[in-house]
């Protein structure tokens, strides 16, 4: 289940899941969108859904639709969201709307979705929520100052729940750097050059990266949970 799968991340982490076996269920926001994206997954039991992270009926109803077909939900992957480049000393332009707009998509529909998910996860005993953060949450330095403490938010998100959902959900983050999407408005091929010189890999990430962060959470890191996944070159050790 991957809430945000027509997205680079969302979708590459589909479609590793996929080569590794999984029944995969993409959503987004547009139905033709979520069924091409579906559609192009490695063959096998996928679905397309619509969803909207900020609205915890229709989560729910995802969340009843996803485990009616399969029987079972194993793991959940919070890839949705959305930013907007402000610079963080422009205090006026990061006004009262978009700073809640900005907590509703990234941390409230993550936790929403995860309440949504909770009960089918669980009854398998060894569920799994991935939520993909960003170092901006530990850094201080990204888009914007709000996308920054939502994303830290997700970092205590994994602790709390860590620890409150265990034994039977494993919750992890999987934190990238910068990574060559079109995630950030504005931001091009010359800002990922930049970022590429300032990051001790020499390179930007890719959306497989991640994915390949997020198959580890399900398959080789086993005995982890509560704890985030840092996945950006070292790029925070700058």
């Amino acid at each position: 289940m991957i809430l945000g799968g027509t997205g680079a991340i969302g979708f590459a982490a589909g479609e590793t899941l996929a080569r590794l076996g999984a029944s995969v269920v993409l959503t987004g926001r547009d139905a033709d969108e979520a069924a091409s994206a579906a559609a192009a997954l490695p063959a096998g039991n996928h679905l397309a859904a619509v969803a909207e992270v900020a609205d915890s009926a229709s989560l729910r109803a995802l969340a009843d639709e996803v485990s009616h077909h399969y029987g079972r939900v194993d793991i959940l992957v919070n890839t949705a969201g959305f930013t907007r480049a402000i610079p963080h000393a422009d205090l006026d332009a990061l006004d009262d709307a978009l700073i809640d707009e900005l907590f509703t998509i990234n941390w409230r529909g993550q936790f929403a979705a995860i309440r949504a998910f909770a009960p089918h996860l669980r009854a398998n005993g060894d569920g799994l929520v991935v939520n993909v953060g960003s170092i901006a949450g530990r850094t201080g330095q990204g888009s914007n100052v709000a996308y920054c403490a939502a994303k830290a938010g997700l970092d205590v998100m994994a602790m709390s729940l860590g620890r409150a959902l265990a034994p039977h959900i494993r919750v992890l983050n999987v934190s990238p750097g910068v990574v060559d999407t079109a995630f950030v408005p504005g931001r091009d091929s010359g800002f990922n050059e930049r970022a590429a010189k300032s990051t001790p890999l020499k390179r930007v990430g890719q959306a497989q990266d991640v994915a390949d962060a997020i198959a580890a959470c399900a398959t080789s890191l086993r005995f982890a949970t509560g704890t985030t996944i840092v996945v950006d070159g070292g790029r925070q050790l700058g």
